[in-house]
């Protein structure tokens, strides 16, 4: 800490002292945010208020050319740091504490803290937490695509491999340390990287156009997507078998769908075709998933001039999941005509 650094700290905590004594529980700096010597986040960083009017506390300033940020942030901010909900993860896990008002502020910090560390070892709350940040990534390609101006797509690209950074610390257990400095050297050190991870990040950082922008952070998304597959936790043994019977209702409930389908590829209505298909496939996806029956591919078989082989396709995915209930020792309810079902009925 250099001298500007301590003069400053040592004028915040008598400000706290003599006008804030009730209001303040924490003054915290964070280490690694000083860039080049200037001292930035060594005096403080922010501080956490125990009343609304400490947050009267807050200040921004400019000393030489260093500018000064004394903010607040809650206890209620803190707790979503811990949980990786708040991004600024230095802000916690690099914290040190300055100033406090009691023993129990401390305690109460230091077990956040320990709450963020304890989330990053636990496999299951890291993937999920490098999924939703993969989601972000990809939401903003989207809006990427129907961006031409560079500046744009250029900050678009930026933030996309931002949020992909941040998945990947996620399961490198980790988060960024020296955020306020270049990605290269610090992610070169994580044990476990997307495949090109760093050379896509580096010919984002080469790229002179939009369209080679929107390639790289293509490439860029679809490796990290495989990465973060890998770490897919397994199902514990304790999971419930999957419901056959539920299987069952599903099947009797779209058997119609499978009918409209093959109607419309034998009439070679390529329109209707497709916009039954695309619903059938969104529900074969998810009992694809759920019963654990593999790539349930509908749709990679449509072709608009020889529907025949898209209806091939759903035939035969309509026999696996009749042989899966079946196998599984479910009896579809199915009847010849309605003699037999009310037969059956009565």
């Amino acid at each position: 800490m250099n001298k500007d650094s301590k003069q400053l700290t040592e004028w915040v905590i008598h400000k706290i002292k003599t006008e804030y004594i009730d209001d303040i529980a924490l003054l915290v700096a964070v280490e690694g945010a000083s860039i080049g010597g200037d001292g930035h986040g060594e005096p403080f960083d922010y501080f956490i208020p125990s009343t609304p009017r400490g947050n009267e506390l807050a200040q921004t300033f400019i000393i030489g050319n260093v500018g000064n940020d004394l903010y607040p942030r809650s206890w209620e901010r803190t707790e979503r740091t811990a949980d990786l909900d708040d991004l600024t993860t230095p802000c916690l896990g690099n914290a040190k504490i300055l100033y406090a008002r009691s023993k129990e502020d401390v305690e109460h910090f230091e077990a956040l803290r320990q709450k963020l560390f304890d989330n990053l070892k636990n496999p299951e709350f890291i993937y999920r937490k490098a999924l939703e940040n993969l989601d972000v990534a990809m939401n903003m390609y989207k809006t990427m695509m129907f961006e031409e101006r560079l500046y744009r797509v250029r900050g678009l690209a930026g933030y996309i491999h931002y949020y992909l950074t941040v998945s990947v610390a996620c399961l490198n257990q980790t988060y960024r340390k020296d955020w306020h400095e270049g990605l290269i050297t610090e992610i070169s050190k994580w044990k476990e990287l997307p495949e090109r991870f760093v050379e896509y990040y580096q010919a984002i950082l080469g790229a002179h156009t939009a369209s080679e922008l929107k390639s790289i952070s293509h490439l860029l998304i679809a490796s990290t997507r495989e990465f973060i597959a890998r770490y897919k936790p397994e199902k514990a043994d304790s999971v419930k078998k999957p419901d056959y019977h539920w299987l069952a209702d599903w099947y009797q409930e779209l058997r119609t769908w499978w009918n409209r389908l093959y109607f419309f590829c034998r009439n070679g209505d390529s329109d209707a075709a497709f916009h039954e298909a695309c619903q059938l496939q969104s529900e074969l996806d998810i009992v694809g998933d759920e019963f654990m029956l593999g790539e349930m591919d509908l749709l990679g078989c449509y072709d608009m001039h020889n529907l025949e082989m898209l209806s091939r396709r759903a035939a035969e995915l309509e026999n696996t999941v009749i042989s899966t209930i079946e196998s599984n020792g479910v009896q579809i309810r199915r009847y010849e005509n309605i003699e037999a079902f009310l037969s059956a009925e009565n």
